[in-house]
């Protein structure tokens, strides 16, 4: 179901609310159209851009019982992103815990201790609790940015391949809904790509 942060951002991209976009669709929409036909409805009847049309019948179509890409029953909505890099599973652990590691994936933190119960809070305002601490392997934790009504589960586990590199794998679970999926997958993508940037400069 539609969270804050879309109904907020469809609020201020189309200048109406998500309540008032589930009203005209209710009225002009045919449930039994497929997705491609209501995206298209959308764009033509009122005129919104390509992306907005594509969220708003997205959106709509979990209104009417359709499941979409990432979302299972017991971890909610859920998005996995990876990256092989050139680092053993050691130094990759190490840097991810290392202050210059940590800016990339939970902001500026002034201490922290990395054993189970630990929490923290970043410059940056994101939040959490770590669950689960097994050393080069992985971590469970709470990670919630400021702006959320409700933390999300995020995992990071590190996997050793045959030649000797590690695939950083980011897992997150419980996201308010898949608009905030399609947001922490894009950001996961990137914070993948700065670590192996860093990687290669060490």
């Amino acid at each position: 179901m539609a969270g804050s942060i879309f109904k907020q951002d469809v609020k201020e991209a189309t200048g109406l609310e998500w309540e008032q976009w589930v009203m005209k669709l209710q009225q002009t929409v045919n449930a039994s159209w497929s997705h491609e036909q209501i995206k298209d409805h959308i764009g033509e009847q009122f005129g919104v851009t390509d992306d907005w049309a594509e969220w708003l019948a997205v959106m709509y179509g979990e209104l009417l019982g359709r499941i979409p890409v990432g979302v299972t029953k017991d971890a909610g909505v859920q998005i996995g992103v990876r990256r092989t890099i050139d680092m053993t599973k050691e130094q990759a652990w190490h840097f991810l815990t290392s202050p210059q590691g940590m800016a990339l994936w939970i902001g500026n933190v002034t201490s922290f201790q990395w054993h189970k119960g630990s929490e923290f809070v970043s410059e940056e305002g994101v939040s959490g609790k770590l669950t689960v601490v097994t050393p080069f392997q992985k971590l469970r934790l709470t990670w919630k940015r400021p702006e959320w009504d409700k933390p999300s589960r995020l995992q990071i586990y590190l996997l050793s391949t045959s030649s000797g590199k590690t695939t950083i794998a980011f897992h997150q679970e419980m996201l308010e809904d898949i608009y905030m999926r399609d947001m922490m997958k894009r950001h996961w993508e990137q914070v993948l790509g700065q670590i192996k940037n860093e990687a290669e400069l060490m």
